[in-house]
């Protein structure tokens, strides 16, 4: 498609083509208007936000390299690095192909109905030019002549469909933008008056976007809001992209828009009343990643200050970016009223035993945990819930804490530390200092103790005392067996070993991640399992007995018997107190319950 000859391209000017939908290729043309006599280019390693090397040179293929009608040899320098020797202020053009074949919200796709990508899959970073503005033209193909774009870019040149001419101040946001191409869903509203795109690609005939769209500007308004009392945004507009597949959930934050991806069936159906499970997650998601275009796309790491996109970029504050945005997501669904207080304790309530039921959170610090994302927490395996804690769920937690904390004490909440810390930073760079310097300013003493013994210790955190000064008992519960075992499990007609939780009766037993369990022996009687509940079942009065019976496990093409003692039924009550530190081996899984004890001071604190 020819640009108007109105349309100002940039020194640094990509053209992406969807040349071959059933490869799943892109074609892109970059153009460097004036490149060094020595040009070095690079693919980032990985994406702000997901904190993983992905290596996305991976799928970048057939690079060749001309300045005018002579063709240059770009040499690769290592896995992400090339260089092209060419003539000094010349116009150097590019091209390569990039193999979009990953669904997810962190690289890219393209296959006959959807084409999406970020700029960090696609767009090769010209070294030393990386400040200059960029322009991104998104060229139509017949294969792709009924589809849309969409966008955050701001247009220069765009015809009504979203193909044409975009522009960037600089690499940062050129690759802070995604970009979905389609046949999607659109729908449009605006908060605080700021405009809002919502694009919907793979919904089903059932959905409902009048109240997808209804319920997403309460949420944006609650957040617009909840920072800027006057209702004014760092941003004109935003754009929401959301796929809808048929198993999948999740979403990656950026400037002005975010990419998302749902279940098919947990989109909002026309005819429904009431929100369902699955519809209440999503909204959580979108109020999460749009929380985070200020707390994290701008307040955000002083290691972040600039972005390294060719290693890891290390920090320890990930529990308060990733941990406070996600107490924030469902608090403002409350907030916006589309949550009751039941529903949000319920949801409280799993986060807690989501903590409480990771023996790993009595080995590692919520600090320590942010630090090691690049290892841990985005290379999970079978024995990750024994050596880590997620910075969302425990960072979520000191959230709560902080907040119940403040809000005894009566001279501040959460919500004013945020936009307190948003007016120091300038909405920019920070670091734990400032959110210290601000607590201290606002309760006029300082908190240096609690973030000390929450954030860099091993310490339970202080639940119990915290949550029943605002009206809620934190009471144990009992645990299902899969948490009284220290199992986390599949169940396909047989039960799978998915992980072998520290200090618990199946590690004692000697079971294995990978096990396949397959029956039990009790009172001298084989019985074939389909399901844990099935051990209950056979076993019958050995469940609330210090009892052992024979489990029956094949590993490794192996049939093994193996003793498992049988841990008691623990009776519901208050929890213990003082049970973990940092070297002790973790007891049995913990489970708890919320009650409402008086309902004013929970309206007090969730309103």
């Amino acid at each position: 498609m020819p640009l108007s000859r109105s349309a100002s391209v940039a020194d640094i000017h990509y053209r992406v083509e969807p040349t071959d939908l059933n490869a799943h290729l892109f074609t892109v043309t970059l153009t460097v208007q004036r490149p060094a006599a020595s040009q070095e280019l690079s693919l980032p390693v990985w994406i702000p936000g997901s904190y993983l090397v992905r290596e996305f040179s991976k799928n970048l293929q057939v690079l060749t390299a001309r300045q005018g009608q002579r063709a240059l040899q770009p040499a690769q320098l290592d896995k992400h690095r090339w260089q092209v020797q060419c003539t000094e202020r010349k116009p150097l053009v590019l091209t390569y192909q990039v193999c979009a074949y990953d669904s997810s919200v962190r690289t890219a796709w393209l296959d006959t109905s959807r084409g999406f990508f970020n700029g960090t899959s696609l767009c090769l970073r010209v070294h030393d030019q990386e400040k200059q503005p960029h322009t991104l033209e998104l060229a139509r193909t017949a294969a792709t002549a009924t589809w849309a774009a969409a966008t955050g870019l701001r247009p220069l040149d765009a015809d009504k469909q979203g193909f044409g001419l975009y522009a960037a101040a600089d690499y940062d946001e050129l690759v802070d933008c995604p970009v979905e191409l389609g046949n999607f869903w659109v729908g449009r509203f605006k908060a605080c008056g700021i405009a809002h795109q919502f694009v919907v690609a793979g919904a089903a005939p059932s959905f409902d976007g009048k109240r997808l769209l209804a319920d997403t500007q309460k949420i944006c308004e609650t957040a617009i809001r909840f920072w800027h009392r006057e209702g004014k945004a760092p941003f004109k507009s935003y754009v929401f992209m959301l796929n809808a597949v048929g198993d999948g959930y999740g979403g990656l934050e950026h400037r002005n828009s975010t990419a998302l991806i749902c279940g098919r069936r947990d989109l909002p159906r026309q005819g429904d009343v009431r929100a369902s499970e699955g519809y209440t997650t999503l909204l959580g998601l979108i109020s999460h990643e749009y929380f985070h275009t200020w707390n994290v796309k701008r307040l955000r790491p002083a290691e972040f200050t600039r972005y390294d996109y060719a290693r890891e970029n290390y920090t320890e504050l990930l529990w308060f970016f990733e941990g406070f945005t996600s107490y924030y997501d469902d608090l403002l669904l409350r907030r916006a009223g589309l949550l009751d207080d039941a529903t949000y304790l319920k949801l409280i309530t799993k986060t807690i035993n989501q903590v409480l039921q990771t023996p790993g959170r009595s080995v590692q610090t919520v600090a320590q945990a942010s630090f090691d994302a690049w290892v841990k927490y985005y290379r999970q395996d079978e024995n990750t819930p024994n050596t880590t804690v997620s910075y969302y769920t425990k960072g979520s937690l000191v959230a709560l804490c902080l907040d119940l904390a403040l809000r005894r004490e009566g001279k501040a909440t959460l919500d004013d530390v945020m936009r307190a810390l948003w007016v120091r930073c300038a909405g920019g760079p920070m670091t734990e200092a400032d959110l210290r310097a601000v607590l201290h300013d606002l309760v006029d003493r300082p908190f240096d103790k609690e973030l000390t013994h929450w954030v860099h210790s091993t310490a339970d955190l202080p639940l119990e005392e915290l949550l029943a000064a605002h009206g809620v008992a934190l009471r144990a519960d009992r645990p299902q067996l899969a948490q009284r075992l220290g199992l986390r499990v599949a169940e396909n007609h047989s039960v799978q070993i998915k992980t072998v939780l520290r200090g618990g009766a199946a590690e004692k037993a000697g079971m294995s991640a990978g096990d396949e369990w397959l029956g039990v022996e009790v009172q001298g009687q084989g019985w074939r399992i389909s399901k844990l509940d099935d051990v209950t079942f056979y076993a019958g009065t050995h469940t609330t007995l210090q009892a052992t019976l024979q489990a029956l496990v094949a590993r490794d093409g192996r049939l093994l018997r193996l003793s498992l003692e049988m841990p008691p039924l623990q009776a519901a009550g208050a929890p213990a107190k003082g049970r973990r530190n940092a070297t002790a081996t973790a007891m049995a899984p913990d489970t708890i319950s919320l009650t409402v004890t008086d309902a004013a001071a929970v309206g007090r604190w969730l309103t």
